[in-house]
């Protein structure tokens, strides 16, 4: 942790979701949509937590307001006991934040991109450099890859770096929306070895949103099936195998179906 992070006490989970709800306004059908309906979850200190849904389930919605980017309509939101709409600043500091579409400085290069992020958390540009190094050269990235305009970057090399400069500034709570998606086999698997290594040496609590069944079920401690903005199940991969299917992927099937059962006779 950073010295301009708050102190994170050790009693309160790191994240607390109660009944939260968001829908969005629909201008062409001219109706609200509901992206997240009622949702809580717990996560305590050290978990990784999968949220597992089909594309517009409302895995990303729900993350944006863990990560005070969207507000929610009703419910609350808490970081290690701070209120993410009460103490925004706060939670910011404890918090990153990596997604499917990271956005860049895009003409500028990616060690200028990492020293603006950094500097905003008050990390040394020099250990941020050395850091960026390092991380990078686990993620696969060759360090002269830093001296390159991010526009000038694949997409799955300004993957790696967006998840390099969230790493950087030491989050005790790292929100991840899809941050394997687009990436190589082999890039998909190097970002999930550091993730882990991450939880493992950094005290970071990690909240995934994916669609792949695979890596919900090597990295996630808890697996939650989300779908029309709702959870379906939340358990560990083991338990939801036990009680739906032999693999993450039939218990994800059996659910998502069993939900589009309910409502095709709800007359949704």
């Amino acid at each position: 942790m950073n010295a301009n992070q708050p102190v994170v006490p050790l009693d309160v989970p790191a994240l607390a979701v109660h009944h939260v709800q968001k829908a969005f306004r629909d201008k062409r059908q001219r109706r609200l949509v509901n992206a997240v309906q009622d949702i809580s979850v717990v996560v305590p200190r050290g978990e990784i937590l999968g949220i597992l849904g089909p594309n517009g389930s409302g895995k990303s919605t729900l993350i944006r307001m863990m990560a005070t980017l969207l507000v929610p309509d009703t419910g609350s939101v808490e970081v290690f006991g701070l209120d993410v709409l009460k103490h925004r600043l706060e939670v910011r500091r404890l918090i990153n934040r990596v997604s499917v579409e990271a956005s860049f400085f895009k003409k500028l290069t990616a060690e200028e991109n990492l020293a603006y992020a950094t500097g905003l958390y008050g990390v040394p540009n020099r250990d941020a450099q050395r850091r960026a190094r390092d991380i990078l050269e686990r993620l696969g990235l060759p360090s002269h890859k830093l001296k390159v305009p991010l526009e000038q970057l694949s997409r799955g090399q300004q993957q790696k770096v967006a998840i390099a400069r969230a790493l950087l500034t030491s989050p005790t709570l790292m929100l991840l929306d899809e941050p394997t998606t687009g990436l190589d086999p082999k890039s998909r698997r190097e970002v999930q070895d550091f993730i882990l290594e991450v939880r493992r040496t950094h005290d970071a609590t990690i909240v995934i949103s994916t669609h792949d069944m695979d890596e919900a079920e090597r990295l996630c401690d808890r697996v939650a099936i989300i779908n029309h903005g709702r959870f379906e199940a939340i358990d560990t991969p083991a338990s939801l195998k036990a009680r739906y299917g032999p693999t993450l992927e039939s218990v994800f099937f059996t659910l998502i179906g069993e939900a589009l059962e309910d409502a095709l006779e709800d007359g949704v």
